[in-house]
Parts: C-alpha cells; sequence; structure tokens
C-alpha cells in the first residue's frame, strides 16, 4: 500500500468512528421521536463512505482484473 492509500484508508476509519460515535451519542433521542429512520441513514452514509474509499483504494486493480478476465473471455488474452 502506498502513503496516499494509507492516508485515504486512515481517513476512512477515523470518519467511520467519529459517525460511530456520532451515532450512538444521538441516536437515543432520535429514536424516541421520529423511530429508526436516523439509524438507517447513517448507516447508509457510513456504507457509502466504506465503498468510495475501498474503490479509491482497489480501483485501479479491480478495473485491471475485469479488463484481464473480459480479454480471457473473448479470447484476446
Amino acid at each position: 500500500m502506498n502513503h496516499i492509500q494509507e492516508m485515504m484508508l486512515k481517513l476512512v476509519l477515523q470518519i467511520t468512528a467519529t459517525g460511530e460515535l456520532l451515532f450512538r451519542k444521538v441516536s437515543p433521542k432520535l429514536r424516541d421521536s421520529r423511530g429508526d429512520v436516523p439509524g438507517w441513514v447513517m448507516i447508509t452514509l457510513m456504507s457509502a463512505l466504506l465503498v468510495a474509499a475501498l474503490l479509491a483504494i482497489a480501483g485501479p486493480r479491480l478495473q485491471d482484473l475485469f479488463n484481464q478476465a473480459i480479454d480471457r473471455v473473448s479470447g484476446l488474452g
């Protein structure tokens, strides 16, 4: 892993930890008045952040793997 990937991973972990802490502090208050919708919104946002971070870190490699697989199937590789 290069330096940029390590920094991106640390950033995602910090954002996730901060989001979880915020969710734990705010969740009981919001659940009493609005149900569990804020919880699902937080889970969705954190999942989207994780997917974006993984794509940023592993995107080029995944694209290479995909291209190799397509080349093999189409008989080019």
